[in-house]
């Protein structure tokens, strides 16, 4: 999430001004990534609409002037949220589902049923097929690789 754009330097020691701040991103400690690299807030001033910063990587006015008009990226407070076995549906869409070695299809969507919630899978020549979020039909889930391990037999028919 934006947390903000750096701007001008303030004084000498790497403190800038932040541009189009969200000031709950840019508390005092906050982690920031800054073109790609992960740096802390070691100093906040100024008020919410005019916020001053100084990052952990900023040493001085000259590190502050290089980095002006780069995008401060902070932590989304929906995906913090989670626990280690939660994920947002944005990161499951598009997933491969597989049973081991067998590709079963691709994630369309979400579904919240009553019960719990499932995986609605594309397959090519096939009806879709409904996973359930549940231990005993998952196997694993691999964000990065986009990869979801079903349990087939678990499936039953509807897997095959």
């Amino acid at each position: 999430m934006r947390a903000g754009v750096v701007g001008r330097p303030h004084g000498l020691d790497g403190s800038f001004y932040v541009a189009s701040p969200q000031p709950a991103l840019l508390e005092l400690g906050a982690v920031l990534s800054l073109s790609g690299v992960s740096t802390t807030v070691v100093r906040r001033a100024g008020t919410d609409a005019k916020p001053i910063v100084r990052l952990e990587l900023c040493g001085d006015r000259a590190a502050a002037q290089a980095l002006r008009g780069q995008e401060l990226i902070g932590p989304d407070p929906e995906r913090s949220a989670l626990a280690p076995d939660e994920y947002l549906a944005s990161d499951l869409e598009g997933s491969r589902v597989v049973d081991g070695e067998r590709e079963l299809g691709v994630v369309a969507r979400l579904i919240a049923l009553p019960s719990c919630e499932c995986l609605a899978v594309t397959r090519p020549g096939s009806a879709e097929l409904l996973v359930p979020l549940v231990r005993d039909a998952i196997r694993s889930i691999d964000i990065e690789r986009k990869l979801i391990d079903v349990d087939g037999a678990f499936l039953g028919d509807m897997a095959r």
